[in-house]
């Protein structure tokens, strides 16, 4: 509580507190985006391990990229390797907001379910028929479409604290 040694005035201290005080209750109730640079927001632990899948996921990606860049033919190696890049690019990004609790993982988690959906779907349509196409069927079922549906989640999901307006 706030008081003055005169009546109706307040001191240069108390005048500080008002400022803080009116700057930070927008902020604890959530309504403006605070920087995790301070570590003044926490991952909680659903994002902690949503982020460190997404960040899995896209560091796995990277090897990926060397063995499809050396084994496929130039043409199609161009290809999957910049579709595969950019979905290791979203998901690195989307995972790494999580873990700093930055809420603009959004944009990049969407990125990445759109990515994966499309590489899921080009994998099946172009599999030979035989183990070809289990492979693609595998990896469609295992781990594509599973993340693309954990990516749209994130995106969808309003931020903690928002309020939506009517």
């Amino acid at each position: 509580m706030i008081t003055s040694p005169t009546a109706g005035f307040l001191t240069r201290e108390e005048t500080s507190d008002v400022a803080l005080l009116a700057f930070n209750s927008s902020v604890a109730q959530g309504c403006c985006p605070t920087g995790s640079a301070r570590g003044s927001v926490r991952p909680g632990r659903g994002h902690l391990w949503q982020g460190r899948l997404l960040t899995g996921a896209g560091l796995t990606l990277l090897p990926w990229l060397g063995y499809l860049a050396g084994t496929l033919p130039p043409a199609e190696a161009a290809a999957w390797v910049a579709l595969d890049a950019l979905e290791a690019i979203a998901l690195l990004t989307a995972g790494s907001r999580l873990l700093r609790a930055d809420p603009r993982h959004r944009a990049p988690a969407a990125a990445a379910a759109v990515l994966l959906l499309a590489d899921a779907c080009i994998d099946l349509a172009t599999a030979a028929p035989g183990p070809e196409l289990a492979v693609a069927v595998a990896m469609a079922a295992a781990a594509e479409l599973p993340l693309a549906a954990l990516c749209a989640a994130l995106a969808a999901r309003p931020a903690r604290g928002s309020r939506e307006r009517a």
